[in-house]
Order: C-alpha cells, then structure tokens, then sequence
C-alpha cells in the first residue's frame, strides 16, 4: 500500500512498474506485487488539483516476497478489558526524573503512577496530561502526565498500537520503544539486559506528535553507531489529519534487515537493520505524553488536560 500527499491535491493516479494508470481520489493505493524473490519497481504517482494542475514524483522501491507467509504469533497484549490501573504485571509507571529530578528535552511535566493520570475504562487506558502543582523528588513543576513501560522486553516482531491522540496544544504524546540495556534511572529491567546509555540503546519513534501540529505524527530513528559511537537519526512524516478524533493503528514491524513504521496501511519510514545500528537486542514499548519540551512546544496558559487513548496494544512474533 502507498500513500502520496500534495496541498490542494483532489485526486491522484499511480502507476506501479510501468503499468496502467490508476486513479483515486483517496491518497493510497493498494499494489500487489506476484513476483517471488527480491526485485526492484517503479511506482508514479500524479497529484491533480481543481484547476487541473497536476505534479508528479517517481519512486523506486525495493519488494521481497517469500514462497509462503510465515503466521505470526501474539505474544504479548493489553485490550483494556478490564477497569482502575493499568496492569500491574504488564506494565511499570517510571516516574523519577532521570535529568536531576526533571526530563530531558526541556519537558516540564512530572510522571506519576496515579489513577488521575492513567486507568482504564470503557475498554480503553487513557493517559492524562493535566496542570496542577506537583512536587516529586524535591521539585516542582506545573503539569502531571504518565510515562508507562512495557514489562515485556522483545527482539524483532510487529507491535500494533491502536490509538486517539490528544487535540490540545502542547502536548507530545509518543508511542516508542527503548533497547532494554538502557541504563536510564527508573528502567524497569536494570542491568538485567545490559548498561548503555542512550543513544547506544537504540530509539524507535513509532508515534510522536509536535504540540502545535496535529495534523501529522513522525516515526524515527534514533541509535548510536555500533562502530564509531556518532549519534545518528533518520525518519519521516505522515498527514493523519484526523488523529485526534478517530482511532488510528500505529505499527513497527522488525525483524533482523528491516524495520517499518506505519500509521494504519500507509508506509511512514523504512530503515535497513544494517550491523552498525544496535536493533538487534531487546526493546521494550513506552506510552507517555510529555508537555511542552523540543516537540510539546509552547503550551497554552489556558489549558487544563489532554488525554491520549489506546484501545489496544499487540505484539506479534
């Protein structure tokens, strides 16, 4: 499936590997590629407005398929089908500041481990960025959030994250995950993995959202090169123009040559899983809203709560 966006497009016309065109007044398409093995192909794609005016953009892609699918198992999930906090043997609130008290990123919430930051209801968590007066650890700030870790650790699979993000400015909600040899303070699993520091642990973006933008979510990559040390990142941006209304299906899919994030069918960013980057060790899944910060932004002085809800949260091997 590809996805094409262009400002004031009101169609749009593909055309995979040569072959007749297709047109759409919906921004993807669905190919399927037959042959077996490992090929390259050319997809075009035409972007019409009103006026008739129309752009173009030619992409090479890169398809490998197997002679059999291989069916995946689920080896790890929350469906919320349960009332109050969040499951205790699935998931750790980490709530102390690792930067003196505070988080990094210029953020200027607290995490806490209380209901009236994160429970579950009505079949879906909710995680509650709120302003209030908060003193934790000897400092102080303005807003309170929750920051929830996975218990479970993996290595390569598809995580599926089913989620509505919140509307209000200044908040930076994400869906990510964090090599479990992390030695950040409040890691849930120690030293159990390994004692690196960030960026060596590897970062996978699956979900994030910039608090003045709600319109596209980002996924990226952030690791330390296994070979030098050099702090490297690479990622994309997708239009989910409604992400705050409607649910949508945030993906990672991994596995030992590639990694893929997706916002329902749509490709967002590809990256080989080359021997230089550090995502061949166990990761484990954050879900958090953080306030203000690099991508929070400036928060308005009239807000009072966000809330980010997820329906579901899968992992398959």
């Amino acid at each position: 499936q590809v996805s094409a966006y262009a400002e004031d497009a009101v169609r749009y016309a593909y055309r995979f590997d040569g072959g007749a065109l297709e047109e759409t007044t919906s921004r993807t398409m669905s190919h399927t590629f037959d042959r077996e093995g490992t090929h390259s192909y050319s997809i075009e794609v035409f972007a019409y407005s009103n006026s008739g005016e129309s752009i173009s953009k030619t992409s090479e892609v890169t398809i490998f398929r197997g002679t059999q699918e291989e069916e995946a198992t689920l080896v790890f999930a929350d469906e919320f089908d349960y009332e109050g906090s969040p499951d205790f043997a699935k998931w750790h609130h980490q709530v102390i500041g690792p930067n003196n008290g505070s988080w990094y990123n210029d953020e200027v919430q607290h995490y806490t481990e209380r209901e009236e930051n994160s429970y579950v209801s009505n079949g879906t968590l909710k995680i509650i960025a709120q302003k209030e007066q908060y003193t934790s650890g000897g400092v102080s700030k303005s807003y309170t959030s929750a920051r929830l870790n996975s218990k479970f650790a993996f290595t390569y699979g598809r995580v599926e994250v089913r989620a509505k993000l919140p509307a209000e400015g200044g908040t930076w909600p994400a869906i990510w995950t964090l090599g479990a040899n992390i030695n950040e303070t409040g890691n849930y699993f120690g030293q159990q993995y390994g004692n690196v520091g960030w960026p060596a642990c590897g970062e996978i973006d699956i979900m994030e959202q910039r608090g003045w933008d709600k319109i596209n979510t980002i996924a990226y990559f952030h690791w330390g090169n296994t070979n030098t040390g050099v702090y490297q990142s690479e990622g994309s941006e997708t239009a989910v123009p409604d992400s705050t209304q409607e649910f949508h299906l945030y993906v990672l899919e991994w596995n030992s040559s590639t990694m893929r994030v997706l916002v329902d069918d749509t490709l967002v960013y590809e990256l080989a899983n080359t021997q230089d980057k550090p995502y061949d060790n166990p990761h484990y899944i954050l879900l958090n809203i953080a306030m203000g910060g690099n991508l929070g932004g400036e928060i308005p002085p009239e807000f009072t709560n966000a809330t980010m809800e997820i329906d579901y949260v899968r992992v398959y091997q």
